[in-house]
């Protein structure tokens, strides 16, 4: 895999993207290598987590390795010490760090002053981590990836742009239906666009649900309003209104589609009421295979 660090999946072939979900495959169905015998690794966590953490908590030790949690509280990344001091500190203390930061300029920071492998545990421009669970999730319901198209509805957030460079990578048709104003930002969708074409795809944007999830084989949606958008709550819940996903909006895609959430998922904004129990939903699947892809990630960073 390219590089030490996985910071986002712009910087890996989409070879690469393909091989890392099939270890992830391989670790569910039971082959977990313990790699990381004697390894100790920093979870540094800006923002609170459930499903982040107790993945790479449960992975990191099925492997052999430990970690330490570190809150905003306890470290004060680029608050209490520049990221820089922080990595050269971590650098001579634990063998890598899982990193869930409000900017992306953390990351880089962080990389650019260890030795050590980072990994983006989110960032305001991606969620990897996220998009290989995901594309994990739509393989094991779907026996493929080639060829499937997925449909996104709501904020091109990080995860809306982390799935368009996933599904670019491999062959994946991607929709996303967003407010004008909320679409992907251009730096990704650039690039997730550019793989689409090599890989014989297509990513659109459109204006309204309804044409998004039309035929599709995946509708996924995430929140409206994401941990540091509080101060906008109420404006996006009125830009947002009419991007829920909803029983019967879902009626447009195919039969056997299925239903991706990241979560937390709050019921009454971006999914009615009954959208998580959904028959096609598959969300807590999703939930799980969070475990199984950071295991891949991991193995394939400590490998070598």
């Amino acid at each position: 895999m390219a590089g030490k660090d996985f910071l986002t999946l712009a910087d890996f072939e989409p070879e690469e993207v393909k091989r890392l979900i099939e270890k992830a495959y391989s670790f569910k169905q039971g082959e977990t290598p313990r790699v990381l015998e004697g390894k100790v690794f920093a979870l540094v966590f800006e923002k609170p987590s459930l499903r982040t953490r107790v993945s790479f908590e449960v992975g990191i030790r099925q492997m052999g390795g430990s970690c330490i949690y570190l809150s905003q509280q306890d470290i004060g990344l680029g608050v209490r010490e520049p990221e820089a001091d922080i990595a050269r500190v971590l650098d001579r203390l634990v063998d890598g760090v899982i990193a869930r930061v409000f900017s992306h300029r953390s990351l880089e920071l962080l990389a650019e002053n260890s030795s050590i492998p980072i990994v983006n545990a989110l960032s305001d421009l991606g969620h990897p981590c996220q998009a290989i669970g995901d594309m994990l999730t739509v393989y094991e319901h779907k026996g493929e990836l080639n060829g499937l198209g997925m449909a996104f509805v709501g904020d091109g957030n990080n995860i809306a742009g982390s799935l368009a460079l996933a599904c670019g990578s491999l062959g994946m048709d991607f929709t996303i239906a967003s407010p004008r104003d909320y679409r992907i930002p251009s730096l990704v969708w650039d690039e997730a666009k550019k793989r689409a074409v090599e890989n014989e795809s297509a990513l659109r944007w459109v204006e309204t649900p309804e044409e998004a999830v039309g035929g599709v084989d995946v509708v996924y949606t995430d929140v409206w309003i994401s941990m540091g958008d509080e101060s906008e709550a109420s404006a996006r819940r009125k830009i947002f209104s009419k991007y829920q996903i909803s029983e019967d909006l879902v009626k447009g895609a195919k039969p056997d589609f299925i239903f991706m959430h990241d979560m937390p998922a709050h019921r009454g904004e971006e999914i009615t009421e009954g959208m998580l129990d959904h028959p096609n939903s598959v969300v807590f699947d999703q939930a799980e295979n969070r475990l199984h892809a950071q295991k891949a990630i991991l193995a394939q960073l400590f490998e070598g």
